[in-house]
């Protein structure tokens, strides 16, 4: 007798959101400032992927994105058990969805960062809760579900010990291609920093480990598979923290004949082979936290040895490096860190001139749950709004700076927006990120 298959759900809750009504408004006629935006939200979620890589044939297995949450009415439906991811400034959407689920009686888990600081938040809402890394405990929590023996919490002892060489090949098969135009693999994982405002390396390893160089080639090879001309976004938290593996990566790549994206620390502009190799492989831009132009800003954001602030003296000469070879660097910034004033907005947009950046990204100071930050601002009683996930933007405030009003922190940072994303602020920074390279090459054929 044949048996019909399980159904598993698949719901990632994505797409950008804010609820900063003049930036939104500004935002339609600063196209520079919503590009990553958009880019952001076209990205599948990888670790749902992941998961359905590792989810035997008996179950029969179905992805959904959420990028505008509008009526209960348009959910997708027909599930045995749903599993639901989200970041913070989409979780009460989210939850939303789970307590859908969960009245009509379909079994529902959910994980991500939020869900990982706050679980038993989430567990009003669904059944089981992942903490932290989702793999190692996947195959038992399907396990208990075809037993009906779901427990409430799900979590890898000890923290942060899944081997990503047993990483399975996520399911891109699952993806419709005509409705992504970014793909997204892991090459890492953790970061080597513990900056006071980051999550991801706290809540899912303490350790920076790395995937074999022949497990991310052969994701690679699915991608190509599916998608013909396939632009590749590194989902890392900090790529090339161990410059001999990235070499490595390096050449192998360059066989590949890719597109590519990732983040980096501004360290990566102390290798210029590495950079070389990079060029080659075809990497075109490197997001780069560079945070803050200031050295009393930078001060105490890695807990662990200041590496930030230690690293601000050799920032243009490291932006220019990087660009030299032929990689765009987009700068991200921090605005209402603990030194920043009033004066911080255009100190931002004078170091952003200076550098010679091609991209820039401009971001709210945040406190998301589970961070070092949310701690101590909420012991400070700093947060506004403690409650209010919909504020972790990162285009909202919802802090009271240390040293200006939060009224000033928003009204600086519309300014600057304003004025860094200008349709002719940004065609200057392309303009003389080309002038360059022009007269680079013809330094270099002069010589």
């Amino acid at each position: 007798m044949k048996t019909t298959k399980k159904h598993i759900g698949l719901i990632a809750m994505s797409g950008i959101r804010a609820e900063n009504k003049q930036l939104l408004e500004i935002g339609l006629t600063l196209p520079g400032f919503v590009e990553r935006s958009k880019v952001i939200a076209s990205m599948p979620s990888l670790s749902l992927l992941t998961l359905a890589g590792l989810t035997p044939d008996e179950y029969h297995i179905t992805y959904h994105e959420i990028r505008e949450f509008a009526s209960l009415d348009r959910l997708p439906s027909g599930f045995d058990l749903v599993a639901i991811t989200s970041l913070s400034a989409q979780i009460l959407e989210a939850y939303k969805v789970a307590d859908h689920f969960g009245h009509i009686g379909t079994p529902v888990v959910m994980g991500g960062l939020h869900v990982s600081s706050l679980p038993n938040e989430a567990l009003r809402h669904c059944r089981s809760v992942v903490v932290g890394e989702g793999e190692p405990v996947w195959p038992l929590l399907l396990d208990d579900f075809k037993h009906d023996k779901l427990r409430p919490i799900y979590q890898s002892i000890p923290h942060g010990s899944y081997d990503l060489a047993r990483a399975p090949v996520p399911r891109f098969d699952l993806l419709d291609p005509d409705e992504y135009n970014r793909i997204t693999v892991q090459t890492s994982r953790g970061c080597p920093h513990r900056c006071e405002f980051c999550a991801s390396s706290i809540l899912l390893t303490p350790h920076y480990k790395l995937k074999p160089v022949e497990n991310v080639i052969r994701e690679i090879h699915t991608i190509k598979s599916i998608w013909a001309k396939p632009f590749i976004e590194f989902a890392d938290d900090n790529s090339f923290v161990h410059k001999a593996h990235y070499r490595k990566l390096m050449t192998a790549l360059e066989k590949e004949q890719l597109r590519w994206f990732t983040e980096s620390d501004i360290s990566v502009a102390d290798d210029p082979d590495l950079l070389k190799r990079m060029r080659d492989a075809g990497c075109q831009q490197v997001l780069i936290g560079l945070e803050s132009p200031n050295p009393e800003s930078l001060t105490g954001i890695d807990l662990a040895s200041d590496w930030k602030a230690r690293r601000l003296d050799r920032y243009l000469e490291s932006i220019d490096r990087i660009q030299s070879h032929g990689i765009t660097v987009n700068g991200c910034f921090i605005l209402g860190l603990d030194a920043d004033t009033p004066r911080t907005f255009d100190q931002v947009f004078e170091f952003v001139r200076q550098s010679g950046l091609y991209e820039v990204q401009i971001t709210m100071l945040t406190p998301f749950p589970g961070t070092p930050l949310h701690s101590r601002l909420l012991e400070q009683d700093r947060i506004i709004e403690p409650q209010n996930w919909n504020l972790c933007t990162l285009f909202d405030v919802n802090i009271r700076p240390a040293n200006m009003s939060p009224d000033e922190l928003q009204n600086g940072f519309l300014k600057l927006a304003g004025k860094l994303y200008s349709h002719e602020e940004t065609l200057r920074r392309r303009k003389a990120y080309h002038r360059r390279r022009i007269d680079r090459k013809h330094f270099a054929n002069a010589g």
